[in-house]
This record gives C-alpha cells, sequence and structure tokens, in this order.
C-alpha cells in the first residue's frame, strides 16, 4: 500500500505528517522519530522500524541458534582465564 501525501515547510521548519502516513507508520504524539538525508532526499523512520530492520539484518548473518550473548559472555571467561 502506497500513500502520498503534500505538505508545507511552516514556521520555525516545522511539518505535519498527515494522520493517514502516521497510522500506517504506527507513529504517536510523543514518538521519536529519526531522520536523515540519503541521496538528497529526507527519511524519517520510527526507532521501532529502524530496530526491526536492524533485527532482520542480524537474522542474515547470524546463523539460527547461535546466540552472540553466550558467545561473548565464553570469551569473556576465556579472556578473564589469562589476566
Amino acid at each position: 500500500m502506497e500513500l502520498h501525501a503534500r505538505t508545507r515547510i511552516g514556521e520555525k521548519g516545522r511539518v505535519v505528517i498527515p494522520a493517514a502516513i502516521r497510522k500506517a507508520l504506527g507513529m504517536d504524539v510523543g514518538g521519536v522519530l529519526d531522520m536523515r538525508v540519503e541521496n538528497g532526499e529526507l527519511c524519517i523512520s520510527t526507532r521501532e522500524s529502524r530496530l526491526r530492520r536492524a533485527q532482520e539484518w542480524v537474522r542474515q548473518v547470524v546463523p539460527p541458534g547461535v546466540s552472540l550473548a553466550d558467545e561473548l559472555s565464553a570469551e569473556r571467561r576465556e579472556a578473564a582465564k589469562h589476566e
């Protein structure tokens, strides 16, 4: 589903995100948004969507059944033996 909207930049650089787009993206009052410029375009995302994207990336590079927390703990225990 694609949503399109046009808005204007208001005083002090304020931009209103239309309700339909906020709802589609799960944005709520007081929510934190991340903003970045990418290829000359403004990209706005929620923290939740960026976290989901990071988790998907990790799932692609970490084999199923591998616990990075367990591996880190094992490395720390091994390093502590040599101190």
